[in-house]
């Protein structure tokens, strides 16, 4: 199989090209791949031909393949993207206005078993390669003509999987995607989410290119989020918040806690007093999201009256926000990112 150039720095790309070629070809292959997103060796026109011909013997760009694309009714696209294994993995684009949100994904289905998340039912099948996170933000940009400075974007790693779990990858594809000289992203327009693996957050928290940091909290109790989110045996909800207290923010950036609501489960108005009790002290913000259903999900969807409640007791301590649902009608809302082609649920649009 070609080694993929997508997830190459500089200096991964001049040991690719070898002592035998000037500093500048590494940079003209650099600025190709993330700002002139080649698709392919061939189309780069700033190379010499017989070392095209020489990389493309052994090397591909690495950019995913559209295995399926599915239009909901309010603009959202999910996209089933083939990778060179023959696995695929999903990325969404949800338009508002002016403004985009790609959601990426960071592995091949996930390890954490949140019990109200279809991907979770997919298990792990492996973590993706920087170039792969990457691909996926340049794939979707190319097919819908957006540019990093011209449009108002944003990335979301909330896709399939846990980050962290992959955060080697995870950091290295937030380098190329913020370098001025690659794609060209602020780091303030990159989020991470994580279901709260603690040495994980402080590692990350060290980086001194990193995104945004989101916490998928979904409970108001030790044991209720043990029962959510079985991590919670491992990394207990007070080490969290502890942990969250002594985050290092930037001076823009604001924790971001993201709370799945469950009909009867963790959406009482008690429920939010001990939240908004939980993160008053946090410079942070609340992003409220009724579970979007799905097969094999054992929970229902709060009333729009019980959600409002809700965010009424919480933002008096910390600003909550409703997130609203996107691509619901053809699974690409929060929690639904699981391959429903199997089972026949999602035609092709």
């Amino acid at each position: 199989m070609a080694q993929a150039l997508l997830g190459m720095e500089l200096a991964d790309l001049r040991e690719v090209l070898g002592a035998d070629q000037p500093g500048f070809r590494a940079r003209q292959l650099y600025d190709a791949l993330y700002r002139g997103r080649a698709a392919d060796v061939s189309s780069i026109t700033t190379l010499p031909r017989e070392l095209k011909e020489r990389l493309a013997a052994a090397h591909s760009v690495g950019l995913p393949q559209a295995a399926a694309r599915y239009d909901s009714n309010d603009g959202t696209r999910r996209y089933l993207l083939g990778l060179d294994d023959g696995r695929t993995v999903e990325t969404v684009l949800m338009p508002e206005g002016e403004r985009y949100t790609v959601c990426i994904s960071s592995q091949v289905g996930c390890p954490v078993n949140c019990r109200f998340c279809l991907t979770a039912l997919m298990g792990l099948e492996r973590n993706l390669t920087a170039g792969e996170i990457v691909g996926q933000v340049l794939f979707v940009l190319r097919d819908n003509s957006l540019h990093a400075d011209v449009n108002t974007l944003n990335i979301v790693m909330m896709g399939q999987g846990e980050p962290l779990l992959n955060l080697d990858e995870v950091l290295k594809a937030t380098r190329i995607l913020t370098d001025k000289d690659g794609v060209g992203f602020a780091e303030r327009r990159i989020t991470v989410s994580t279901s709260g693996i603690l040495p994980k957050i402080e590692e990350l928290g060290r980086a001194a290119v990193r995104p945004k940091l989101a916490i998928s909290l979904n409970a108001s109790t030790e044991e209720q989020r043990r029962e959510l989110m079985p991590i919670t045996k491992k990394y207990h909800l007070a080490d969290l918040i502890a942990m969250c207290r002594r985050y290092p923010l930037r001076s823009w950036e604001k924790l971001t806690f993201e709370y799945v609501l469950l009909a009867g489960v963790n959406d009482t108005d008690a429920d939010a007093r001990r939240v908004a009790k939980m993160l008053a002290n946090i410079d942070c913000k609340v992003n409220l999201i009724a579970l979007n259903p799905g097969p094999g999900i054992p929970y229902g969807t709060p009333t729009a009256e019980r959600v409002s409640s809700f965010q009424a007791i919480v933002r008096r301590s910390v600003p909550c926000f409703v997130r609203k649902p996107r691509g619901r009608d053809v699974y690409a809302a929060c929690g639904q990112l699981k391959r429903m082609e199997s089972a026949g649920l999602v035609k092709i649009g």
